[in-house]
């Protein structure tokens, strides 16, 4: 995967507005009117959004005579999805041992107040 268009990818998904755009192209695709008409602002200005989203290929806009459907394109989606993933292992790990410690600390909390009751059902492991 390379690294520009992870980053173009990440630049385009930081802004709320082309978050927002592309969560209403996941349903299907739509015009640019369409896309502008749930936001406080001018045409020119989704055109703008729609670029940055076009330049980081996570949209694709046809031509149909004069309409110009937008459609979302999940490939760098996917791309940011297995960049993210090699870090799911890490994080898993970590609650894992976060648990484990969680656990450790109830444990010696309960010997120290005397609770030596192990076999409680509804005691959490």
């Amino acid at each position: 995967m390379e690294a520009h268009s992870l980053n173009a990818t990440f630049a385009a998904l930081a802004d709320p507005t082309r978050r927002a755009i592309l969560a209403r192209l996941a349903s299907g695709e739509a015009t640019v009117s369409e896309l502008a008409a749930p936001f406080d602002m001018s045409l020119p200005g989704i055109s703008k959004h729609l670029k940055v989203l076009q330049r980081a290929g996570l949209i694709e806009q046809g031509r149909h005579a004069q309409w110009r459907p937008c459609r979302l394109q999940p490939e760098p989606l996917r791309n940011v999805a297995e960049w993210v993933g090699q870090y799911r292992r890490h994080w898993e790990e970590s609650f894992e041992r976060l648990d484990a410690y969680l656990h450790d600390l109830d444990y010696r909390q309960d010997l120290a107040q005397g609770d030596d009751d192990d076999g409680d059902p509804n005691r959490p492991r």
